[in-house]
C-alpha cells in the first residue's frame, strides 16, 4: 500500500481501490499532481478498512478486486453509518449495463470507464464534483 502524507493545506483526500499496480500508480501520480492527497488499497478488504478509518472525501473503486469485489465493497460502504455518505465513483472497464445499473441502485455517485477516460480527465471530473456537488456527465453511464 502506498499513502501520501496528509497535510493541513485543505487538500481533499481520495481513496483509490485498484489491484493493478500499473493502473494504481498511474492514477496516484495523476491525482497527486491535481493536488489531492491519495490513499490506496489493493483489494476490497483493504479498501473498506481505509474508508472506515480514513474517511476520504471520495472513493474511486474498481469492481474486479481480490478478496471482496467492488460491488460488495460498495454495498458495505452504503450500509454503514460512518461511510454511507462518502461519494463512490466506480473506476472500471466493466461496462455492462446491468452492472452499471446495479452500482447506481446501490448508491454509486458515478461510473467511469477506464478505457474511455484518461486519468487526467478522471481527476478533472473529481475536481468538478467536489467544487459543484454535481455528478459529471462522463460518469452518468445509464
Amino acid at each position: 500500500m502506498e499513502e501520501s502524507n496528509k497535510d493541513t493545506q485543505g487538500k481533499k483526500t481520495l481513496l483509490v481501490v485498484e489491484d493493478d499496480l500499473f493502473v494504481r500508480d498511474l492514477y496516484v501520480r495523476t491525482l497527486e499532481r491535481a493536488d489531492f492527497n491519495v490513499i490506496t488499497a489493493v483489494d476490497g478488504q483493504e479498501g473498506l478498512t481505509h474508508a472506515q478509518e480514513d474517511h476520504p472525501d471520495i472513493i474511486l473503486l474498481d469492481i474486479m478486486l481480490p478478496k471482496i469485489n467492488g460491488i460488495e465493497v460498495l454495498k458495505t460502504l452504503k450500509a454503514k453509518d460512518n461511510t454511507k455518505n462518502i461519494p463512490v465513483f466506480l473506476l472500471t472497464n466493466l461496462g455492462q449495463e446491468a452492472i452499471i445499473k446495479e452500482a447506481f441502485s446501490i448508491g454509486a455517485s458515478g461510473y467511469f470507464l477506464k478505457a474511455r477516460l484518461l486519468p487526467q480527465e478522471v481527476a478533472e471530473h473529481v475536481k468538478e464534483f467536489l467544487s459543484t456537488g454535481q455528478v459529471p456527465e462522463a460518469s452518468k453511464m445509464v
